[in-house]
C-alpha cells in the first residue's frame, strides 16, 4: 500500500503563525499530528488557527477574531497555510476521475468526512498535505495597507486578508500536485464581488440610477452568478472523459501541434490569452478543451451564449469553463458593469479567454462576419491598464466531416434554427454516431494588441472607430490562412465544378489535377501529403462522403460512379467552402479578364484592376478581402500566373489555356446568382421600401422561382446564408429605400457578371 506524501516544514526562523485550511475535524487532525511530527519539542513558539474552509466553506466573514490578535502583536511571525489535499485514483501514471466512477458516491478530490475516513485507512496515497508559500506578517500587513487590494478600506480585516491571501497560496501549491489543468478562479466572490473596486461601481450605479445600494449590490450579485463560470475538477474531468468518448465514436483523430500549443502558452507567462477560434459545431468548445486537458493546460473560460444554459447540460458546461452571457444588455448598465469587471479579473489574473470571433456557428462553411462586442470589453481593459498586452491568438477549427450539415443546409433552405434543449443535445450526441473523419486545429500567427490598439486611443472618433474591426478582420484573415484543405474539401469543389454529371474516381483525379497544381504553387496548407492523385486517396474521400449521404455512390456493371446526392448541393458546399477563400482571388482575375480574352483582345492592365476592384466591392461582404491597394497587387501576382507577354502601353496578353480550370463559375458563381436573385427580389417590390427580414423571405420564393426557370444554374443560389451578403450590399448601397430603376440596374449589374462567367463556364467546357 502506497504511503501517504508529507511535506517539510520551511526552513525558516520562527515565531511562526500556522493556517489552517480544513473542512473537517479529521483534516485539522491530520495537519496538527504532522505540524507535531516535523517540528516536536521546538524553541520556536507555533500559534495554530483554522481559518475558513476552502472546501464545503461557510460564509468567508467568519474568521476567527484571535487571528487579527495574533497578528497584531509586536513580533513579526512567519504565516504557513496548510491544508489536506485528497486525489483522485492513480490509473496508468495519472491521476483523474474516470467516466465510470460517476457510479461512485461523491468526488473524491472533496469527500465528505466518512469518505475521508475510508480513503485515508484503504488509499492512504490519495491524501496529501500542502503547504503555500510562507509569508510575514510584516509582509502581509503592507500588502494589506495598499489602497488598491482588499484592505481597511473596505471593511477588510487584517485577519480576513491573510485568510483569503492563504487560500490563494494553498490553490497554486495544490495546483503543484494536481497538475495546471485545474487553474481555476476559486474564490471569485472573495476576490472579485467584495473587491474595492466592484464595490465602488457598485455604489457609482446606485447614485446614477437613484437606487438604493443594497438593491443594486444584490442585483449585480445575480448577474455575477448568472454570468462566470464555476470550474469543477470533478466536471472538469467528467466532461473530458465524455468528450473522449465523442471523438472516439465519431473522429478517427484530433490532429494539431502540441508544440505550437506550448510555444503559445509561453507567451502566457507574460500576458493574458485569448483565443479566437473559427465555429464550425458545436463540439468545437469540447474539442479544443479536449487538446488543453491531455497536454495539461488550464482550461480556457469560454463566452457561451445563454441559449446554451439549459437543463443538465448548462450546469455541466459552467463547471468546465463556460460563461455565460445573454444576447441582448444594451441599456442595461449593471450587466453590462458586472461583465466588464468579470473580465477584468480574467486578464489580470491571466486567466485565458475564448470566444467565436463569428458570434455564431458558420453555416455555409465559409467564415462568417466578425463580431466585435466580446472584443470592445477586452480592448477596454486594456487601455484602463488591466493588463501590459493582450495576445489574441487565431484558432481555425476543421473537420473533415460534421455531423451538423444537414441541419445546416434545412437552415438555409429556410427552416427555423432548432432551439438548444435536452433533447436537441441527445440528437447532437446521436448525431455523432456516424464516422466523420478527423478534426484539424490549426494556430495562426498570435497578434499583441499593442501593436494594433493605443493605450491612449479613442476608439469612438471617426478614426478610432475602424480600429477595432481591422483587428477583428486580420484575426478572420489569419485564420482563414492557416484553415488547411482536406481531401473531402478539395473532392466536393470537384464534384461540384460538373454537377450535372457524376464522376468515376479515376475522372475524379483528372479534375483534381489542376486545383492540386493550383494548391502546390500557393504552397497553401493541407491535410495530406502532395500530390493527391492515388485513386485509393481518393476513393476513401468519395466513400467517406457517400456514407454520410452527401455523395451519392451508383455501382454500375464496370465502374462506380460518384456524384453529388439529391438535395445535397448545400451540403457538399459546405466543405467546398471552407477553402473557397484561396481560389476567390483567381476567380475574380478570371471574370476581371474574361470580357478580353473571350474576344480574343487584349487588355489595358488598369482596367483589370478597376474591374476587378469592382468585383471586390460586389463581393465585400461575403469574403475577407486585403485593403484596396494590397489587392490590386494581388491581382497583378494572379494575372502574371496567365500572361504570356507584355504589350505596349501596358497592354497585356494571356495564355486562355493557364487558366484551365476555371476557377469563377464554382468559386463566384452560388454567390452572385443569390445576389441574382435578391436583385429580382427587390425589383418585384416597384419602388416601395423593403425591410431586410421581409426582402430575405422574398428572397426564398423567388430564389425556387428562377431555380425552376433555369435562370439559375445552381441550387446553392438558394440559401438564406448567401441572401444574407446579398441583403447587406443591397442595403449598404442604398437599395431598400431606393427606386426601382436603381434596383433594376443593380440586376442588370449582376446578370452582366453572370453573362461573362457563362462564357467562362463554355470556354472551359470547349
Amino acid at each position: 500500500m502506497a504511503e501517504r506524501s508529507t511535506p517539510q516544514w520551511p526552513d525558516k526562523p520562527g515565531p511562526y503563525v500556522a493556517l489552517i485550511d480544513a473542512s473537517s475535524n479529521l483534516e485539522a487532525e491530520l495537519i496538527n499530528d504532522w505540524i507535531q511530527e516535523c517540528c516536536g519539542p521546538r524553541s520556536d513558539p507555533i500559534d495554530r488557527f483554522r481559518i475558513p474552509p476552502s472546501r464545503r466553506r461557510r460564509p468567508f466573514g467568519n474568521v476567527d477574531p484571535s487571528i487579527g490578535e495574533r497578528l497584531h502583536r509586536e513580533d513579526d511571525p512567519l504565516c504557513i497555510p496548510m491544508r489536506v489535499v485528497w486525489l483522485a485514483p492513480e490509473r496508468d501514471g495519472r491521476r483523474r476521475v474516470r467516466l465510470i466512477d460517476v457510479l461512485k458516491p461523491g468526488d473524491p478530490r472533496d469527500p465528505n468526512v466518512v469518505t475521508q475516513r475510508i480513503i485515508l485507512k484503504r488509499h492512504p496515497d490519495q491524501c496529501r498535505i500542502v503547504i503555500g508559500a510562507p509569508a510575514r506578517r510584516s509582509d502581509l500587513e503592507k500588502r494589506w495597507s495598499q489602497p488598491s487590494g482588499r484592505g481597511p478600506a473596505d471593511g477588510t480585516t487584517l485577519g480576513e486578508f491573510v485568510a483569503l491571501q492563504a487560500w490563494l497560496s494553498l490553490e497554486r501549491a495544490e495546483r503543484s500536485i494536481r497538475g495546471q489543468r485545474y487553474k481555476v478562479p476559486k474564490f471569485l466572490r472573495e476576490d472579485l464581488f467584495w473587491s474595492r473596486p466592484f464595490q465602488a461601481g457598485v455604489e457609482r450605479l446606485a447614485r446614477d440610477s437613484g437606487r438604493p445600494v443594497k438593491r443594486v449590490k444584490l442585483r449585480t450579485a445575480r448577474y455575477l452568478k448568472e454570468i462566470a463560470a464555476q470550474h469543477s475538477p470533478y466536471v472538469i474531468d467528467i466532461v473530458n472523459g465524455i468528450t473522449s468518448t465523442l471523438i472516439a465514436t465519431a473522429h478517427h483523430s484530433v490532429v494539431y501541434s502540441a508544440r505550437d500549443l506550448h510555444d503559445i502558452y509561453r507567451l502566457a507567462e507574460d500576458y493574458p490569452l485569448v483565443f479566437l477560434p473559427s465555429h464550425k459545431s458545436n463540439f468545437d468548445h469540447l474539442v479544443f478543451q479536449h487538446v488543453l486537458y491531455e497536454n495539461e493546460l488550464p482550461l480556457n473560460h469560454t463566452a457561451g451564449g445563454i441559449n446554451m444554459n439549459f437543463f443538465l447540460v448548462g450546469p455541466l458546461l459552467r463547471r468546465s469553463g463556460i460563461f455565460f452571457i445573454r444576447r441582448e444588455f444594451k441599456n442595461n448598465e449593471p450587466y453590462k458593469f458586472v461583465l466588464r469587471q468579470y473580465l477584468d479579473y480574467l486578464l489580470e489574473k491571466r486567466f485565458a479567454l475564448e470566444w467565436y470571433i463569428e458570434g455564431g456557428r458558420s453555416r455555409s462553411g465559409k467564415l462568417r462576419e466578425p463580431r466585435l462586442g466580446l472584443l470592445k470589453y477586452v480592448a477596454d481593459s486594456y487601455q484602463r491598464g488591466i493588463a501590459d498586452d493582450v495576445i489574441l491568438v487565431p484558432v481555425s477549427i476543421n473537420y473533415d466531416q460534421i455531423s451538423d450539415v444537414s441541419s445546416y443546409a434545412a437552415e438555409q433552405r429556410g427552416r427555423s434554427k432548432d432551439r438548444e434543449s435536452l433533447l436537441w443535445a441527445i440528437k447532437f450526441i446521436a448525431g455523432l454516431r456516424r464516422r466523420n473523419g478527423s478534426i484539424h486545429i490549426r494556430f495562426g500567427e498570435p497578434l499583441f494588441m499593442s501593436t494594433r490598439v493605443g493605450r491612449t486611443e479613442d476608439l469612438t472618433s471617426d478614426a478610432g472607430r475602424l480600429t477595432l474591426p481591422k483587428v477583428a478582420f486580420e484575426i478572420s484573415t489569419r485564420i482563414n490562412d492557416v484553415t488547411p484543405i482536406t481531401p473531402i474539401s478539395l473532392v466536393t469543389l470537384a464534384l461540384l465544378s460538373r454537377e450535372e454529371r457524376g464522376f468515376t474516381a479515376l475522372e475524379t483525379i483528372e479534375v483534381l489535377r489542376p486545383f492540386e497544381d493550383f494548391v502546390a504553387q500557393r504552397n497553401l496548407p493541407t491535410t495530406f501529403e502532395l500530390p493527391f492523385t492515388s485513386s485509393d486517396q481518393v476513393a476513401d474521400a468519395l466513400d467517406a462522403l457517400a456514407e454520410n449521404g452527401v455523395v451519392r455512390r451508383t455501382e454500375g456493371l464496370t465502374e462506380t460512379i460518384y456524384s453529388i446526392g439529391s438535395d445535397q448541393h448545400l451540403a457538399a458546399a459546405y466543405y467546398r467552402n471552407t477553402i473557397i477563400h484561396f481560389f476567390v482571388n483567381a476567380g475574380i482575375t478570371e471574370v476581371a479578364l474574361g470580357t478580353g480574352i473571350l474576344r480574343n483582345r487584349s487588355m489595358h492592365i488598369d482596367a483589370v484592376i478597376e474591374r476587378a476592384l469592382a468585383l471586390r466591392d460586389l463581393l465585400k461582404f461575403e469574403f475577407f478581402f486585403s485593403p484596396s491597394g494590397e489587392f490590386a497587387d494581388e491581382i497583378r501576382d494572379e494575372i502574371s500566373r496567365y500572361e504570356i507577354g507584355e504589350l505596349s502601353d501596358a497592354l497585356i496578353d494571356v495564355d486562355m489555356e493557364t487558366m484551365r480550370p476555371a476557377k469563377s463559375p464554382m468559386v463566384l458563381r452560388p454567390f452572385l446568382e443569390a445576389y441574382l436573385v435578391v436583385s429580382h427580389a427587390l425589383c418585384s417590390f416597384n419602388d416601395e421600401p423593403v425591410e431586410a427580414d421581409e426582402l430575405r423571405n422574398a428572397s426564398l420564393a423567388m430564389g425556387e422561382q428562377l431555380l425552376q426557370h433555369g435562370i439559375l444554374s445552381t441550387s446553392e443560389a438558394v440559401s438564406t446564408t448567401l441572401f444574407t451578403s446579398g441583403i447587406q450590399l443591397a442595403d449598404n448601397r442604398g437599395l431598400l429605400s431606393g427606386t426601382d430603376a436603381q434596383r433594376q440596374e443593380f440586376r442588370r449589374e449582376l446578370t452582366s457578371i453572370l453573362d461573362v462567367l457563362s462564357d467562362i463556364a463554355d470556354f472551359e467546357s470547349f
